[in-house]
This record gives structure tokens, sequence and C-alpha cells, in this order.
């Protein structure tokens, strides 16, 4: 349910922004501010993983 809300709120008409774009700076900060949050969003889960990771191998055995 809560993914189906993301997934409409992410859904961007890139290509009608880069159609409309005034000039290529504009198109470049689509692009970027399109794929960042993924990006941003990735290196979180990364660390998360391997923090998580690292802190169960420090465990001591009973």
């Amino acid at each position: 349910m809560i993914a189906q809300v993301i997934s409409l709120l992410q859904k961007v008409n890139i290509e009608e922004k880069m159609k409309n774009a005034p000039d290529n700076s504009y198109e470049i900060g689509v692009v970027i501010g399109t794929y960042l949050p993924f990006i941003v969003l990735i290196i979180i889960a990364y660390f998360t993983y391997f923090y998580f990771k690292k802190k169960e191998n420090k465990k001591p055995l009973d």
C-alpha cells in the first residue's frame, strides 16, 4: 500500500521536462534531482547493512 503511494508520488514525466527545458543546465539539474534521492537511499541502505552485519559479528558466543 505504502509502496503504491510512493510510486504515484515519484512518477515524474522527465521527457516532458527535458523537452521544455530552457537550456542544457536545466536538463542536468532535472537528471540529478531525479536520481539523487535513489542514490542517497542506496548509500544509506549499504552503510546500514554493513553496520549491523559488523555489529552482529562482534557478539560474544554463549
